[in-house]
């Protein structure tokens, strides 16, 4: 597995460069054989490090982490228990998903992600011209995959992101699962009556 391990206002030297490799290379391997990359990302934050893990481990599945400690190595080993407690609990069920969806249909759909507006002067202070005129900073594509509602909870938790958009094989509609603020998961399925 290739790993891209850096540091941002931190220096990585060989020595813990060494120690996230194998770990990493162990903790993967241990559930899946061979991913197909990942990434470290070592921050320093006021008195602390932040490490932020990424691995790919096949086609759509993606299994994030993340810790804060007063040292890297401390921070990294966390972040990596934390990391191989999901590869742990779901990968049955990543296999199973995984073998089952080899052949499965997905489709491209336009990604957007908008920065909120800002007035230039008082006369577009309106709330209406707010309201009307966003500032679409990054566009990009993602695939919307077939899956049932537990298979996109289940990797909604694997990516560590707060909402999913999938096409629910159950109906064929587009569905959203997405983290509620008291940490439960909601659901939105428009063709539910």
């Amino acid at each position: 597995m290739h790993i891209n391990i850096s540091g941002q206002q931190l220096d990585v030297g060989d020595s813990l460069r060494a120690h996230i490799s194998e770990s990493l290379d162990a903790t993967v391997e241990k559930y899946f054989g061979e991913a197909i990359d990942g990434s470290v990302v070592l921050t320093r934050e006021r008195f602390t490090i932040r490490a932020d893990l990424a691995v790919h481990i096949g086609r759509g599945i993606y299994v994030r982490a993340h810790e804060s400690a007063d040292d890297a190595y401390a921070a990294f080993d966390v972040a990596a228990a934390h990391l191989g407690k999901r590869l742990r609990r779901h990968k049955r069920r990543l296999r199973d998903h995984h073998e089952a969806r080899e052949n499965a249909e997905t489709f491209r759909a336009q990604q957007y992600v908008l920065a909120p507006y800002e007035p230039l002067g008082e006369e577009e202070a309106d709330a209406e011209t707010v309201s009307d005129n966003p500032v679409i900073v990054a566009e990009n594509q993602t695939d919307i995959e077939n899956m049932t509602v537990s298979e996109a909870v289940m990797r909604m938790d694997l990516a560590d992101v707060p909402a999913m958009v999938f096409r629910n094989a159950g109906n064929g509609g587009l569905n959203v699962v997405y983290r509620r603020a008291d940490g439960n998961v909601g659901w939105i399925d428009p063709g539910a009556n």
